[in-house]
């Protein structure tokens, strides 16, 4: 039923878009916020050009108010990925759900004690990874959400609109002030390669030495500052991540404001391309709170080994227990 339903969902916003698309001579994606609008108000077709209003029409109604978050979350992540398709660039892509899923898995672990959530995704492009997480945690959250490109950010509203989830957006360069208090929570899938502007990069302790610095580096001392004390922050980060140049600054960075938690090697069956394959990084900033003894270290099986999984996951959730009783109370 979930698959017929997400299947129903896509169809219409896809057909929606592509009308779109055409009549407005844009691309896939900057007319997807709109059908995605459309579809949660139909009172919006009064405001359309005529002869798009009436091909629009012609779509096979759906009530949107019928269908769970979680099939409205997994029907725009297949327009997300058709529009995506030609895109020339690797930023852009959408966290794969089953690495989001797990990403919300290790949050849900983190902050379990926690009755109430303030969340911060600084690079959150479409939103997906940040509202799979939401849709995770069983508790009052008020998120946050960072990205520049507007485009994205747009989708990200939308998104998370039709999915019934409050999530208070800023189109704008995630390395600038944030407006916003420090979070419980920073979850981030971190873009690679190196941010253009020098002047604002020298701001930071972990600025280039010579040259560009890493924009992913950066990103993850602008996290860390705008976690509390005790908070925890999940990056899926390039495998290269602690081998690269610059890396050393990096690894003496974290040694001196936070404690390492965990790292998980994913598979390189969970991305499309093997120079896309990242792995998940889990850290704490320093606060009252000591560094466990032994951080989880996992390498994951491929997702699709059930038997493999059921078996990591056990032990990851035994870890979790001994964390909470050592070092959460």
């Amino acid at each position: 039923m979930e698959q017929i339903n997400v299947e129903l969902i896509f169809n219409w916003l896809d057909k929606a878009t592509e009308m779109m698309q055409e009549h407005l001579n844009e691309t896939y994606l900057d007319s997807l916020p709109a059908a995605i609008e459309l579809l949660m108000d139909d009172t919006l077709f009064d405001n359309l050009d005529k002869d798009l209003a009436s091909k629009l029409s012609e779509v096979e109604a759906i009530k949107i108010e019928a269908y769970s978050p979680v099939d409205i979350r997994k029907a725009i992540q297949l327009t997300i990925l058709k529009g995506m398709k030609d895109s020339t660039q690797p930023n852009h892509l959408m966290t794969p759900e089953a690495v989001a899923l797990l990403v919300g898995y290790f949050a849900e672990k983190l902050t379990q004690d926690k009755e109430e959530l303030r969340i911060l995704d600084p690079v959150c492009g479409t939103g997906n990874l940040l509202t799979t997480v939401i849709s995770q945690l069983n508790k009052q959250t008020e998120a946050y959400g960072s990205e520049v490109d507007p485009t994205l950010i747009q989708i990200a509203l939308t998104s998370a609109n039709a999915q019934r989830i409050n999530i208070e957006l800023f189109q704008q360069d995630s390395l600038r002030p944030l407006f916003i208090d420090p979070v419980d929570l920073v979850i981030a899938d971190l873009p690679v390669g190196y941010y253009p502007d020098d002047l604002r990069a020298n701001e930071f302790e972990l600025k280039a030495t010579e040259g560009h610095s890493y924009a992913h580096h950066l990103l993850i001392e602008q996290s860390i500052h705008y976690t509390k004390d005790d908070g925890y922050l999940i990056f899926l980060i390039p495998e290269f991540l602690f081998s690269s140049e610059q890396s050393d600054q990096l690894h003496s960075f974290i040694q001196k404001y936070a404690n390492i938690i965990g790292v998980i090697r994913l598979p390189d069956s969970a991305f499309k391309a093997g120079k896309n394959v990242k792995n998940i990084f889990i850290i704490q900033k320093k606060g009252e709170k000591e560094a466990p003894k032994q951080p989880l270290l996992v390498n994951l099986p491929s997702l699709k080994n059930t038997a493999g999984m059921n078996d990591i996951l056990e032990q990851m959730n035994e870890w979790f227990r001994n964390y909470q009783e050592q070092y959460m109370q």
